[in-house]
């Protein structure tokens, strides 16, 4: 069965593979399953039959049958899980890139995207450059911490698996900041996350959305 999942109809961040429908798509294409993407609008996100699928009224979600999933992480699990590839045989080995998973969307991307809140929604207030600073402090100790562990390895636990692809997703958003580029292993680590095929084959996928003709409504 062909599972779907939605996307922005208008992605935010102008087709640049930070909307969390990337990491969805990647791990797909890294399984080899192929997926359809039901595009929704902001205003469809907050109506009844969307919050069905996802109560909080966003995006990815992931439909299979009568499986509905949300949240990304979650979804990127299942995937790992249900196919081969993206988690190790080894049970020891796969606890620790499950544990990279979590390590991803809890301790890592919290602090970016609190830094991206701050951008968007604080900039103008008299206290946004202390507040900014403040959060790039804590993400540059998260990022020294992830430096230090990853070393000269190519990915956190051996071969690449479903740690690495949230690990890099999350740190792709990032791009622009600065602060990735002040650690060279962890800007080598998301490019070679960025140079797999299944990678560039899902960000084109994701990209075109973006770059097709607007939508006439």
């Amino acid at each position: 069965m062909t599972p779907t999942l939605t996307a922005f109809e208008r992605s935010p961040d102008r087709g640049k593979g930070q909307a969390r429908d990337m990491r969805v798509r990647w791990a797909l294409e890294e399984v080899g399953q192929p997926y359809d993407v039901r595009l929704v609008s902001f205003s469809e996100m907050k109506e009844p039959a969307h919050r069905a699928l996802h109560p909080f009224g966003q995006i990815p979600t992931y439909e299979e049958g009568d499986l509905a999933l949300f949240e990304s992480g979650a979804i990127v699990f299942h995937i790992a899980q249900r196919h081969g590839g993206l988690l190790p045989e080894d049970a020891h080995a796969r606890a620790r890139a499950i544990t990279w998973m979590f390590c991803a969307v809890s301790t890592l991307e919290p602090a970016i995207v609190d830094r991206e809140i701050a951008w968007f929604l604080e900039r103008d207030e008299t206290w946004y450059g202390q507040r900014l600073a403040m959060v790039e402090d804590r993400i540059r100790g998260r990022l020294g911490e992830l430096s230090r562990r990853l070393g000269e390895a190519d990915w956190l636990d051996g071969a690449f698996s479903a740690g690495d692809l949230l690990m890099v997703a999350v740190l792709r958003r990032l791009n622009g900041s600065g602060l990735l580029a002040e650690s060279a292993n962890l800007s080598r680590y998301v490019a070679r996350g960025e140079a797999r095929p299944a990678f560039q084959r899902a960000f084109d996928a994701q990209r075109a959305v973006f770059t097709a003709a607007p939508p006439g409504r």
